[in-house]
């Protein structure tokens, strides 16, 4: 099986970073999910799995930032006893940074890195139940502060009686932020949404447990790749499904990344945090 690369994001940024590091050993790999210190990889031969090496190890224990995650290119080595490695990760175009609560620690970083090298950073928001507007400020200054395009995506279109009128409740918060509305039941406002998702180019999703993120994945995708559960009849909210940060490739191109449900929204180094009271929606 061989994979194009540039399919998977690969371009001059990246080939200058990889530079280096080019060795017959060594090859370049893009992190598609990270369990307990070994990385899924997707590459130019396929899927692989590798452990992370010492050096960047180290690394990580000085600065928790420097490790990989969902998005991420990093050098992969394959020693001599076929074990492989993650030796280093490659410079980051973005990143979307969460803080964490607590105090900092002299010389070492604080926050947790969702997706890097993302081109556009979705708000993922259901319009069932209203919006919550404070939450789309916070999670839009997340994503205004990675780097990335800003995004919203209303989900639920189908259960609203007037989703243009939301949409532009929603759009007066962000002013210059592109709102779309999508049904993943109905299929309606998803084309919109694939042409924004070029080959090559990566969206990333935030939003709160429940709010359509994993099923926006499954329809993009055509097919379930992320676990779904049922919305609870009582508040609208859903069960936490996703519990770890994914990068999924679609057909025809273009990839995108679930991320966990954010209860609260920390933004790494950021005075800012956009208290502004919510207002109310009407549907």
């Amino acid at each position: 099986m061989t994979i194009d690369l540039y399919a998977l994001g690969w371009d001059e940024h990246v080939a200058a970073g990889y530079a280096r590091f080019d060795r017959p050993d060594q090859r370049p790999a893009r992190v598609t999910r990270v369990d307990r210190g070994v990385c899924c990889l997707l590459g130019s031969d396929g899927a692989a799995r590798a452990s992370l090496g010492g050096a960047l190890l180290s690394e990580g224990a000085r600065d928790p930032l420097a490790l990989p995650c969902a998005g991420d290119w990093v050098v992969v080595r394959t020693w001599p006893d076929r074990r492989t490695t993650v030796e280093a990760v490659l410079p980051r175009r973005t990143r979307i940074v969460r803080g964490t609560a607590g105090g900092r620690s002299p010389g070492r970083s604080h926050g947790q890195v969702l997706a890097a090298n993302v081109d556009l950073a979705a708000v993922v928001e259901p319009m069932d139940p209203a919006p919550d507007a404070s939450r789309i400020e916070r999670l839009l200054a997340l994503a205004r502060a990675s780097g990335a395009a800003p995004l919203v995506i209303l989900t639920r279109a189908d259960l609203v009686r007037r989703p243009d009128r939301i949409a532009a409740q929603v759009a007066d918060l962000a002013p210059g932020v592109p709102v779309l509305t999508v049904s993943t039941r109905t299929g309606a406002g998803l084309d919109r949404l694939r042409t924004m998702i070029a080959p090559g180019r990566t969206l990333a999703l935030l939003g709160r447990s429940g709010a359509g993120k994993s099923s926006l994945v499954n329809a993009l995708a055509g097919a379930t790749v992320m676990a779904t559960q049922a919305i609870r009849r009582v508040d609208g909210r859903g069960r936490r499904t996703t519990t770890y940060r994914a990068l999924t490739p679609l057909p025809g191109g273009g990839l995108v990344v679930d991320t966990p449900g954010l209860p609260g929204v920390g933004l790494h180094e950021a005075a800012d945090t956009l208290d502004r009271a919510a207002g109310g929606f009407h549907r």
